[in-house]
């Protein structure tokens, strides 16, 4: 068996605690499973704003241990990108933590939100990771850390989740380039939703939305559908100049490609 650090690694490096577990936890964990994968998770923030009841410090200490207990499902790392809710902002010193992680995670896939999502902490995310990616294989892209990270060798494969409901911020479906089957790995990614336990309350308050597991895999079943799987969780690869071409996403998993079935809810 590879040593650890011999491993290929997968970062998802989304926006807040529990995104992950919602748009590509059961892709992760296939990586993982098949293709022996390490795992590394992200977020921007560390959920500050996810209660009605408990001060910022509070519900962020939680939400940090939740998350930590989701990656561990996946005997996986997570680490904080030190923004709070609301505030995501694209400046060098966010931009520097965000290359930081990415360093220290050492990917060869990368995954993020869709530049396209319902609330701009998803997208200025997408376009920070997107810019992260980019800068970590450069030297003198410095992030001034007290023990920085060894600039990456190359630019990883970078992947865009599907947005919450699959819809632009005016409704506008946004249909999946690659659908990866997560049939098998469906129960370990409601398991580490569950993780999120703090969420159920907020999400019921904030958004009208009470059981946000169903939600999830109703999604899952949509995308499913499109390939003619059980669950699926779909994917738009950034092939924009010096980045990766080659699907390897796809290759590892043997993605489907969607069906003519529009993301309707």
């Amino acid at each position: 068996m590879q040593q650890d650090e011999e491993r290929p690694v997968v970062l998802a490096f989304l926006a807040h605690p529990d995104d992950a577990e919602i748009l590509c936890a059961g892709t992760l964990a296939r990586l993982r499973e098949q293709a022996g994968y390490r795992v590394v998770i992200a977020t921007a923030t560390s959920g500050d704003a996810g209660s009605k009841t408990l001060r910022p410090d509070e519900i962020s200490r939680i939400r940090h241990q939740e998350a930590q207990a989701g990656a561990a499902l996946l005997d996986g790392r997570y680490y904080c990108g030190g923004c709070q809710d609301l505030f995501v902002c694209y400046d060098k010193p966010t931009l520097q933590r965000f290359t930081e992680i990415v360093r220290r995670a050492r990917p060869g896939i990368v995954i993020t939100h869709s530049p396209e999502d319902y609330m701009i902490d998803h997208e200025m995310t997408s376009r920070l990771v997107r810019s992260a990616c980019f800068g970590a294989p450069a030297g003198n892209v410095l992030t001034d850390a007290d023990r920085p990270g060894e600039a990456l060798s190359a630019i990883p494969h970078l992947y865009y989740a599907d947005p919450l409901e699959g819809v632009d911020i005016f409704g506008r479906a946004i249909e999946a380039e690659i659908i990866v089957d997560i049939s098998e790995t469906m129960e370990l990614k409601s398991r580490m939703l569950a993780c999120h336990a703090s969420q159920r309350e907020w999400l019921r308050a904030q958004h009208g939305i009470d059981e946000y597991i169903l939600t999830m895999k109703r999604w899952g079943e949509h995308r499913g559908r499109q390939i003619g799987k059980a669950f699926g969780e779909g994917f738009r690869q950034h092939r924009g100049h010096a980045y990766p071409q080659d699907d390897l996403l796809g290759k590892m998993l043997g993605a489907g490609r969607p069906t003519a079935e529009k993301a309707t809810r």
